[in-house]
């Protein structure tokens, strides 16, 4: 797996196969070659390509698991993304499943939940129904907040990897891997707005394509991932009918529930609670407030995925998976596993 090594860290370093090539004195067309696994370097060349990216040889030798499939789904068009950090968030995924996998591996058969079943709904077009078709099949409950819902997720199926990448035009993407639906998202977004995203591509892995409305599918996608977090009946439960003022009661409300306040203005709005003047009023002073680049973040415990760490914790517990390879496939120091290791109640 050296060419697959190789590409994911030129990537992650952002460095062009031109600008490899150059620093290790080869030409763009070996890097492609080395890349695409035609050919393989000796071993003083992959020593300048380990220096020229700042990684250990050992980095790429590391095994990549080559049981997966991947199916990766498409990014947003309004995203504008390049196609180098396209490339870059498809080998991260696959870098990460390719741990995630192993450690499935480790523990014998299969500790996931079965893989649920995906394209299964059909568009209303109407986002409170579509909302709650949604949750229905997810046997999500239809009102009130929806609490740990990386939780909820990992326990239907669905996995779920957030990528440290600092690139504001990237928040979310979905696919499969080996019949399970994924979807990676940025984790240097705030937590509010992880969990829109999270629904916004679970919104594309659940219902079916339909070309008819391909252009305003992101939209309709959008405004469902909202009703999904706070339908229309709860809106008007919380806020009332009728509403002059965005006042502080309404960061309540976005504590609760787990959202941003635009996103809860904006489904105000859409409910006819406030007027669309009054949003408007309110955009355009947070946007002065500076929320638009940096938002309040009002979760108090933010969420993350922990379905990999419980396997490997496990791992290490049970099947005497070593501190060593715990830390590999988490991707971090064997001091930060250390600490789980060993019995809950001593």
């Amino acid at each position: 797996m050296f060419n697959k090594n190789l590409k994911y860290y030129r990537l992650q370093k952002n460095m062009s196969k031109k600008e490899l090539a150059d620093k290790c004195g080869v030409s763009a067309m070996a890097i492609t070659h080395y890349e695409s696994g035609e050919r393989k370097p000796d071993i003083d060349m992959i020593k300048k390509l380990a220096e020229a990216l700042g990684v250990f040889v050992a980095d790429f030798l590391v095994e990549r698991n080559a049981s997966l499939s991947f199916v990766h789904g498409e990014f947003r068009k309004q995203a504008s993304l390049s196609e180098s950090k396209q490339e870059f968030i498809r080998e991260s995924v696959e870098e990460y499943f390719s741990r995630f996998f192993d450690a499935v591996e480790c523990l014998g058969g299969n500790p996931l939940p079965d893989p649920p079943c995906t394209k299964i709904l059909e568009w209303n077009k109407d986002p409170e129904i579509d909302a709650k078709n949604l949750k229905q099949a997810l046997k999500f409950p239809v009102i009130g907040p929806i609490k740990e819902l990386y939780a909820a997720l990992e326990n239907c199926g669905f996995l779920i990897f957030e990528l440290n990448y600092d690139c504001r035009k990237f928040s979310g993407m979905n696919g499969m891997v080996n019949q399970y639906p994924y979807i990676v998202i940025n984790a240097n977004m705030t937590p509010e707005r992880k969990r829109s995203t999270i629904v916004h591509e679970l919104v594309h892995l659940m219902f079916s394509h339909n070309a008819d409305f391909n252009e305003k599918e992101e939209d309709l996608a959008t405004e469902v991932s909202g009703a999904f977090l706070i339908s229309q009946r709860d809106l008007l439960r919380e806020l009332g009918t009728r509403r002059t003022r965005v006042t502080k009661d309404f960061v309540l409300v976005c504590e609760e529930y787990g959202i941003s306040l635009y996103l809860l203005v904006k489904r105000a709005e859409l409910a006819g609670i406030i007027s669309s003047a009054l949003a408007k009023d309110f955009y355009i002073k947070a946007n002065k407030a500076g929320y638009k680049k940096n938002e309040p973040v009002h979760i108090k415990n933010p969420e993350a995925p922990s379905l990999l760490k419980q396997l490997v914790y496990r791992a290490v517990n049970e099947e005497g998976l070593s501190l060593t390879r715990g830390a590999e496939l988490l991707g971090t120091d064997v001091s930060d596993i250390e600490q789980f290791y060993g019995l809950a109640v001593t």
